[in-house]
């Protein structure tokens, strides 16, 4: 079977989007097959698949599976994704969009190039102290932003072992279903450098929901302003905590990289 794709990306967290609103197709197992679309040798190649759906409690519904083959519950730069394809595909001609996730309904705004979330209000789940060998211990707070978070505050990105302490975070006996992983750089009150090692996808260039996690626990911490700018390696994300209805504001870019068909 052929299906027709298109490659996005939102600061270099990149997706593979599938349009099951204007055509339908018999996927078979999603998780299989965003296996084989993500694999960036020998299928498209991208940090996860996206699959734009019709909705009966919103304007569309997304679902998102992660490179491992996993569903995640949410995903900030994808979407944004979504949301920049439905507007440029004229799936909707409207600005404002509201869409369903496994984490609940978001409302977006689409602004030319760039998307607004709002990400809803996030769960502060505590402190948690990790020990891991040879590297010592550390303090993490959790946090949910319809999916799970541990964000860890470190002197210096540039120097912290994130690719060793990633996958072994992401996997502790101190989360069953895993979690993502921040390692927050607190530049000064209104600037963080964020690096995330994702639940199911690895190190990426970018992670919406993290760059949120990571706001609202440097602002738990004291390290911050409730607004900020999030810089990650693929780019930068304007986060909001409003104190007037607690939810978490996400800004950034969305672009189409480009179309295609692919077997599966």
């Amino acid at each position: 079977m052929e299906i027709e794709f298109v490659k996005m990306h939102g600061t270099g967290n990149d997706f593979v989007v599938v349009d099951c609103v204007k055509k339908k197709y018999d996927l078979g197992d999603l998780g299989s097959l965003s296996k084989k679309l993500c694999d960036r040798h020998f299928g498209i190649g991208g940090d996860g698949l996206i699959l734009v759906e019709k909705s009966e409690k919103a304007d569309f519904r997304m679902r998102m599976f992660n490179p491992d083959g996993s569903e995640a519950e949410m995903c900030g730069n994808g979407i944004r994704c979504l949301a920049k394809y439905v507007k440029d595909s004229k799936l909707a001609d409207k600005g404002k969009l509201t869409l369903e996730t496994l984490a609940g309904l978001k409302e977006i705004e689409v602004l030319e190039d760039w998307v607004k979330v709002d990400m809803g209000e996030p769960e502060l789940l505590g402190e948690r102290e990790l020990s891991l060998e040879k590297h010592g211990n550390f303090k993490m707070t959790i946090v949910s932003m319809g999916n799970p978070h541990a964000v860890l505050f470190v002197g210096s990105l540039d120097a912290f072992p994130v690719g060793d302490l990633g996958p072994r975070i992401e996997k502790h006996n101190l989360f069953p279903k895993r979690t993502n992983v921040e390692f927050v750089q607190v530049v000064d009150r209104t600037h963080l450098r964020v690096v995330v090692w994702e639940r199911g996808a690895g190190l990426t260039l970018a992670c919406g929901t993290g760059a949120c996690a990571s706001l609202v626990a440097s602002v738990t911490n004291d390290k911050t302003d409730r607004s900020v700018e999030v810089h990650l390696p693929g780019g930068t994300l304007k986060v909001e905590w409003d104190e007037k209805d607690n939810h978490v504001y996400m800004a950034g870019p969305a672009a189409e990289v480009f179309k295609g068909k692919i077997e599966v």
